[in-house]
């Protein structure tokens, strides 16, 4: 594939679509209710972010959202952190989840590599979400409670969720390919008083049986008192080990009707965990309606969802765009799971489910695209029916142009690809996409409503057409509301708050230009800085996409002492290839015409494999910690990882060819 350019201009949306968007809607109901006319896209962010009480009234009252006690106060104060919305009003998630639904059109549509695709009705969701909030009280699950699931991305679990959240009890999930250690390091410090499981699964045509993992990691929770098992692996599974057990048959066979316990707008809706690569996992606790209203609007205005779309993101349960998933139900949506390997039984497999399920929105992370980028006998525009397809959202990581440019080239020509970047630390988006903005190569289309994001230099000065800090300088509903034991706040203002006081400083690299889209250059803290110019390791990647001889890369920057530093490149191969000192002229050239003389690695090193979390995320920080002597114990959380081994080259070249380097 040949170079193009950050920035080209490659799609435009008609009239007609920005007419018909969700955000066009907003901004006409503004102008009648509020008397308040946006002729473009920034002008209402602007306002958006220098009016923040008043924007976020406006998403109140035009997502009517139900509380038994109405609110009195939207924001207390702008400082950060401590700010509160909406302290006196008290809402459920789940009220809003089946608020004005159409019984009979499809609320989820699932598939597995154990399961065929089924479609399941509102009517379906709403009769099992009330049957499993009543077993939930018979077992004594009420407000503040923690029900935690060690499950797959499958429709049971989605119900799980949605009958805790309706009890103002508190969710929280992982996969069940995590590892055991790294679930119990989860899971024990927030003292869940019921689990809700699977009994194993499938992935890339392997069977992974889990008993023995649940009974160990139950064996580590003292709080515990009852499971739910849901046979997934096998029909009827040996639960017999398990603490005080109900098959998901019985726990959903009692008919009856949801209730809904209202709590307060800042009470736990979750605990998400941070990835866990270093140290103990994060517990990231988000509210009910911060969460509520954050994701209304994000999924309504940025990702232009209502009632006749299909809306798909590769994810499991232990990723935030799980939550942000199942968000899509509060959109009228219906929302499509998948659980299995995407590349199985090859790349092919998720084009055919997006023709087969008439997907409208196509959620992946960057690194699918690129690896289908790789392959060139893929074109899914000759080979499937992708008429229904009108977006392809990419998040994880920076989608380089060529990315943007292969959707077009292969997938279609009218697409609307939005690229988007947040975290799990606001279980959302911060820079994402709007319907009625054009798509430009490498870059994000905009700043999320009412997230006032800005790129600060090292004197905490905003600038634009220059790369630095991601820094959101306003409160924001769905911040994390506190980290679960961390009573005098320390890890959560250490976590954010540290750099620029009062400021919360995200840990990426932004460029936000003229036009004021966005671009991503990757981790702050894992940026190159070669004689004092920076830059990030998602240029360096992208200037190895080029080779094709390559199939992955990662790049670290150690430092050495008296400002100098190290820069080995761990490259993957594809299959049949060598690393040979052509390739590796060929790798230092695209890095010399890409990025600059000076970015050229001081070594490039074939590794048998690239430690990756198990959301596909690249270790970059920890490998630099262990090149730079640290205990591997202390900078990875192994459990966290899809490919453990993989370590192994990587301790053994800190211990041999570092040293000789350093």
């Amino acid at each position: 594939m040949g170079d193009i350019k950050e920035g080209t201009l490659l799609w435009e949306p008609d009239e007609k679509r920005k007419q018909q968007s969700k955000i066009y809607d907003y901004m006409n109901w503004l102008s009648e209710h509020k008397n308040l006319q946006f002729n473009d896209y920034h002008s209402l962010w602007k306002w958006s972010v220098n009016e923040l009480e008043n924007f976020w009234t406006s998403i109140w009252e035009y997502f009517d959202i139900q509380a038994k006690n109405p609110y009195e106060t939207v924001l207390t104060s702008h400082q950060m952190p401590g700010a509160k919305w909406f302290p006196e009003a008290t809402v459920n998630y789940t009220e809003h989840i089946f608020k004005d639904r159409d019984n009979d059109k499809p609320a989820i549509i699932h598939s597995s590599e154990l399961r065929g695709t089924e479609e399941i009705t509102w009517q379906k969701l709403y009769q099992d979400t009330a049957a499993m909030q009543q077993t939930f009280k018979n077992l004594g699950v009420a407000k503040g409670d923690r029900v935690v699931a060690y499950v797959a991305n499958i429709y049971e679990t989605v119900v799980a969720f949605l009958a805790t959240a309706s009890l103002g009890a508190i969710w929280s999930s992982a996969s069940p390919d995590f590892g055991t250690q790294s679930v119990i390091d989860r899971f024990k410090q927030i003292e869940p008083k019921v689990m809700v499981t699977v009994d194993g699964y499938r992935y890339g045509g392997k069977d992974f049986d889990r008993i023995d993992v649940v009974e160990n990691i139950q064996s580590k929770l003292p709080t515990l008192e009852a499971t739910i098992a849901v046979p997934y692996l096998n029909k009827q599974p040996d639960t017999s080990r398990m603490k005080n057990v109900t098959l998901w048959e019985d726990a959903v066979a009692e008919s009856g009707t949801l209730t809904y316990e209202h709590v307060n707008f800042n009470d736990p809706l979750w605990v998400l965990f941070s990835s866990g690569t270093t140290g103990r996992p994060k517990p990231i606790v988000q509210s009910q309606g911060g969460i509520l209203l954050e994701h209304l609007k994000a999924l309504t205005f940025h990702t232009d969802l209502g009632k006749d779309d299909r809306f798909f993101w590769y994810t499991t349960t232990g990723w935030m765009m799980w939550n942000f998933l199942v968000g899509g139900l509060l959109t009228g949506s219906a929302i499509i799971l998948y659980d299995g390997n995407p590349a199985y039984p090859d790349k092919r497999m998720l084009w055919k489910f997006a023709q087969d399920t008439k997907m409208t929105v196509f959620g992946t992370s960057a690194s699918y695209i690129t690896a289908c980028m790789k392959d060139e006998k893929l074109k899914p525009a000759e080979e499937y029916d992708l008429s229904h397809l009108k977006s392809i959202s990419s998040t994880g990581s920076p989608l380089p142009p060529e990315g943007f440019q292969w959707c077009y080239d292969n997938v279609k020509e009218d697409l609307w690809i939005a690229s988007a970047s947040g975290g799990t630390d606001v279980c959302t988006a911060f820079i994402l996409g709007a319907p009625i903005l054009p798509v430009h190569a490498g870059e994000l289309q905009c700043r999320g409503l009412g997230a006032k994001i800005e790129s600060f230099d090292d004197d905490a000065n905003p600038h634009i057409e220059e790369v630095g800090e991601l820094v959101l300088t306003e409160p924001f509903p769905s911040m994390p509301i506190y980290f679960w034991n961390d009573p005098d706040g320390s890890r959560l203002h250490d976590s954010y708050f540290d750099m620029f006081p009062g400021i919360w400083r995200h840990g990426d690299y932004l460029k936000i230009t003229d036009r004021h889209t966005c671009v991503i250059y990757g981790r702050s803290d894992a940026t190159i800085n070669r004689g004092g110019i920076r830059i990030g390791t998602s240029e360096i990647y992208r200037a190895v996409d080029h080779v094709n001889e390559v199939s992955d890369s990662l790049i670290v920057d150690v430092p050495k002492g008296e400002g100098d530093s190290y820069t080995p490149l761990f490259v993957l191969m594809k299959d049949g290839e060598e690393l040979t000192e052509d390739v590796k002229k060929t790798i230092k050239s695209q890095i010399r015409t890409h990025c600059s003389p000076r970015h050229v690695p001081s070594g490039i090193y074939e590794a048998p494999d690239l430690p990756k979390t198990l959301n596909g995320k690249k270790l970059e920080i920890p490998i630099k910690k262990i090149l730079m002597g640290k205990p591997v114990s202390e900078v990875v959380n192994k459990g966290s990882l899809s490919n453990q081994d993989s370590l192994d080259y990587f301790i053994q070249f800190a211990n041999d060819q570092a040293k000789a380097s350093f």
